[in-house]
């Protein structure tokens, strides 16, 4: 039988008791070897000739892996021994590559290359007081809006807290006409959730990750903002499953608002109508108070553990992330830079649609970073479309995403009391 994602994830993550099973010995022969997945992985051979690459190093080879398949191949990777040197890595992954012994902590003399960069998206990558890999390009998510709607109901943006953000959708609903929404949420995304609770202040795991804290105040406010959007008409209850097209629904006017991340600006840029280029834009997450925050994501260069050539693993890391390179790959794949100073050199300040992603990462928030989150995440928006469809209270829902991240936690638990969790 074959095993899925969430069984795979399951039985590695007991790996650290089981020492035996990881690589054995240095791999690879004479080339450094790099796994990179998506667009990035399309580019780096063509930005590693633009870098000046010692004669004396190992040659570089990449192997591209396609998004959906990358942890599958990076699990499987570490159990055979057959992890390359370095590797792009999706932020949320850390913790789980971590835990399992996949990946080497980041040496004290690549620790400058964290200087210039987001302090959430840093953070995500820093467990149990060591950071595991540099962050290579950034992202997060915030709101995509009709900038004619919005003019329409008398609002130049979505105002940024919560009691005028409300408000402003129930004017923009009006204006967009009879069977259409403000906001689309589709109710099987956790993003949109996870959104409002960091807003809202809500830790979501408590006793070092060891227990679900849904139950708190802070989460239990999102979760009531969050049910009340959907019980006031203004978001539909439906899954992205039942929305025919993105682009055209959103053009149609059928929702005004909706939350998503840098590479949409290019699909909203190519598949939007051309009469609507005009009418849409990007702003900041609406918090209780005032700008609200997100969660960090993108990739990191990580350097696996066990391979056949750190040094050489770590010069290029340092490499990829110059400023020129940093630069280069924003220009050749839209990615958003790591670092701050190549926001200035890219004139990112100037691009409209881009400026609001340096805001929201400025107020981003780290995830909790156990192995276990996506589980968790996952049924805490079970448990939440079961609640915007009238099966739990607001209580009843906390109480029950509390029970299920508790069961997801038994293990941690069990290794944090034998002091053997990250």
């Amino acid at each position: 039988m074959q095993m899925t994602r969430r069984q795979m994830a399951g039985a590695l993550s007991a790996l650290p008791l089981l020492p035996m099973l990881g690589g054995c010995g240095a791999r690879e022969g004479g080339a450094l070897t790099v796994w990179a997945m998506g667009n990035e992985a399309a580019s780096l051979p063509a930005l590693i000739k633009g870098i000046d690459w010692p004669a004396s190093a190992p040659p570089i080879s990449v192997q591209p892996l396609p998004w959906t398949a990358a942890h599958e191949k990076l699990l499987t990777g570490f159990a055979g021994g057959s992890l390359p040197s370095l590797g792009q890595v999706g932020n949320s992954w850390i913790a789980e590559l971590a835990a399992i012994g996949a990946i080497t902590p980041v040496p004290a003399h690549a620790m400058p290359l964290l200087d210039d960069q987001f302090g959430a998206v840093t953070d995500t990558n820093r467990i149990a007081g060591q950071t595991w890999g540099i962050p290579w390009y950034v992202d997060t998510r915030l709101q995509f809006f009709r900038k004619d709607l919005f003019a329409r109901a008398d609002y130049a943006a979505p105002p940024p807290d919560w009691t005028g953000w409300k408000a402003a959708l129930h004017k923009v609903r009006k204006v967009a006409g009879a069977g259409n929404f403000a906001l689309l949420y589709p109710l099987n995304e956790y993003e949109q959730l996870t959104t409002l609770a960091l807003s809202a202040g809500a830790r979501m795991l408590r006793d070092e990750g060891g227990r679900g804290a849904f139950s708190e105040p802070e989460f239990k406010a999102a979760l009531a903002f969050y049910k009340s959007l959907f019980d006031e008409g203004l978001a539909p209850r439906v899954s992205m499953t039942q929305i025919s097209n993105v682009w055209t629904e959103f053009g149609r006017g059928y929702f005004s608002l909706f939350q998503s991340g840098p590479w949409t600006i290019g699909d909203m840029r190519s598949r939007l109508a051309p009469e609507l280029q005009g009418d849409w834009g990007t702003a900041a997450n609406p918090g209780p108070d005032g700008v609200g925050s997100a969660a960090p994501g993108g990739s990191s260069l990580v350097v696996f553990a066990g391979g056949a050539h750190d040094d050489a693993a770590w010069d290029l890391v340092s490499r990829l992330m110059a400023p020129g390179a940093q630069l280069a790959l924003h220009r050749v794949t839209g990615d958003l830079p790591a670092r701050r100073s190549v926001w200035a050199a890219a004139g990112l300040a100037g691009d409209a649609a881009v400026a609001p992603f340096r805001t929201q990462l400025e107020r981003a928030t780290a995830l909790p970073k156990v192995p276990e989150w996506e589980r968790i995440v996952t049924e805490m928006q079970i448990v939440a479309e079961r609640m915007v469809r009238g099966k739990f209270s607001v209580d009843e829902a906390a109480q029950e995403i509390d029970a299920r991240a508790d069961r997801l936690l038994e293990k941690r638990r069990w290794m944090l009391d034998k002091g053997r969790a990250l």
